[in-house]
């Protein structure tokens, strides 16, 4: 049995409560490591040219209000 599936039939064993807690924690692991993720994005550049496009439609009256 591979780590994966082991964590698997782990997580399908926890009570409702366990569950709720353990999908908690899991939620906040994700939006940690998307919060580095783009964190790394922006030091490295990456995300320079999308700012760049969204401030040249903005100026050219290519956006809309939401």
């Amino acid at each position: 049995m591979t780590k994966l599936q082991e964590l698997e039939q782990t997580v399908l064993d926890l009570d409702g409560d366990e569950f709720a807690a353990f999908t908690r924690w899991f939620e906040q692991l994700q939006a940690r490591r998307l919060d580095e993720r783009i964190d790394t994005d922006i030091e490295k550049g990456a995300l320079d040219a999308l700012g760049e496009k969204a401030l040249s439609d903005f100026r050219a009256g290519r956006t809309r209000t939401l």
